[in-house]
């Protein structure tokens, strides 16, 4: 059995081909079965938690495991630890155990911009990045190779964290102007493309800042109580997910304003893989408002560590 670190995933991997693979991937038959998350410390408001996340397809299956401790940040340590172990779906031999949190960012940035591919405008120049974690720099790169977007404000809740992440991408992406921006209210009404991928317990994107034909992602919420934008905004876009069995399990963003009586989830227009098949359709206006929500889906996981293993061959 192999064993693929960090660092030779790196080397293995670039968005264009990630994405079209995962393109691909989520096309074909697949199962994936509710992604088990354990919170270790129930009753309490600690989110310290591990989880286990299955999934099987025509040639892999696949179970990812990784503990997620908040609390680690204070400590300027890594709150995610991840792996994935890669199966033979003939025979069920164990072939590959891959480290997992950077295939997480390396997919989570992909999945991303996969569905700003369906459902943001394809002439998106500007985007607004919420959030400057380790995720970031994986976002820009991703939604890069998608939309010609030369133009990116970012925004932090720590102005010298975001100035300096705006410094280090503006070295490696020369054509594009990077920006900060300190008002979430203004930024927003002047983007294209919006991605959330914060820690906050509430809302900071609101629907009346948005503006028609605008794209929003949303990735930085696991919470059922918790949420990264308001219900208005939920209900006046096109909703779309990237698993409904896990999203309406986890995520506070269509949770809360369902149990608020303001959205039914059969408002859902589909998932990613229904784009990806094109059983449904995408974005169908160009003043139509698209949200995407996302916590993350074993299946990607698997299609991610099955490219890795293919082009390590």
């Amino acid at each position: 059995m192999k064993i693929i670190s960090a660092e030779q995933i790196h080397k293995a991997l670039n968005y264009p081909d990630l994405i079209n693979h995962l393109d691909r991937g989520f096309a074909r038959p697949f199962e994936m079965p509710k992604r088990q998350v354990f919170n270790l410390n129930a009753g309490t408001e600690n989110k310290d938690a591990f989880a286990v996340l299955p999934a099987w397809s025509e040639d892999y299956l696949a179970v990812k495991a990784f503990t997620y401790f908040p609390s680690n940040y204070t400590h300027n340590k890594s709150a995610l630890h991840a792996n994935i172990l890669l199966f033979n779906r003939s025979h069920g031999e164990p072939i590959a155990l891959l480290e997992g949190a950077s295939l997480t960012h390396w997919r989570t940035a992909a999945v991303s911009a996969l569905a700003s591919r369906y459902l943001s405008n394809p002439d998106a120049t500007r985007l607004l990045l919420l959030g400057t974690g380790n995720l970031a720099p994986h976002l820009i790169a991703a939604h890069l190779s998608v939309r010609p977007i030369d133009s990116v404000i970012i925004w932090g809740r720590n102005l010298h964290k975001a100035q300096r992440l705006a410094a280090e991408l503006s070295q490696q992406f020369h054509a594009v102007n990077f920006s900060v921006q300190l008002d979430v209210k203004l930024a927003a009404q002047d983007s294209d493309i919006i991605v959330a991928a914060t820690a906050s317990p509430t809302p900071i994107l609101y629907g009346n800042w948005v503006s028609p034909g605008t794209h929003v992602d949303l990735l930085g919420n696991h919470n059922t109580d918790q949420r990264e934008c308001d219900s208005e905004l939920i209900t006046k876009a096109q909703v779309f997910v990237d698993s409904k069995i896990n999203v309406l399990n986890e995520a506070g963003e269509l949770l809360i304003p369902i149990q608020e009586g303001v959205f039914n989830q059969n408002a859902i227009h589909g998932e990613l893989g229904q784009l990806c098949n094109k059983s449904i359709a995408g974005r169908q206006s160009l003043s139509a408002i698209t949200l995407f929500k996302s916590v993350g889906t074993a299946i990607s996981d698997l299609l991610a560590a099955q490219h890795v293993l293919e082009t390590l061959k």
